[in-house]
């Protein structure tokens, strides 16, 4: 069996959602990166916040996740971006066109009232 996963930055709730998507060592999360281990638990369904993906790239290099550069976090931010997908197309239909009003009129109705009109005055 492999030894469990014990970098800086991984306490007990992050190496659970690393073994549960198949990243059980230190060599599985150098092999898969910040972004691909962030986005396999993304897609598991869990909910990490981006100190999770700081805290990654922190472990990867070896420092506290709050001395990872703002550059760098800046560009693991728009890697998860650019990873993640966006709303899936529609299914075996055009997407749906803008929607539009029309009212319809009877010739001999009378229309109706203005609520703001003045009332008029025949003196």
């Amino acid at each position: 069996m492999n030894p469990p996963l014990k970098m800086r930055n991984i306490g007990p709730k992050s190496a659970a959602w690393l073994r549960q998507v198949g990243l059980h060592t230190e060599a599985d999360l150098v092999a898969a990166g910040a972004v691909e281990a962030f986005m396999r638990v993304r897609r598991a369904g869990f909910k990490p916040s981006l100190n999770m993906l700081y805290a990654l790239e922190g472990a990867l290099r070896d420092c506290h996740w709050q001395e990872v550069p703002e550059a760098r976090r800046a560009e693991l931010v728009a890697a998860v971006e650019a990873a993640t997908p966006g709303p899936p197309p529609p299914r075996g239909r055009p997407a749906a066109a803008p929607v539009t009003t029309t009212h319809h009129q009877d010739e001999g109705a009378m229309p109706a009232p203005d609520l703001f009109d003045e009332p008029s005055r025949d003196d």
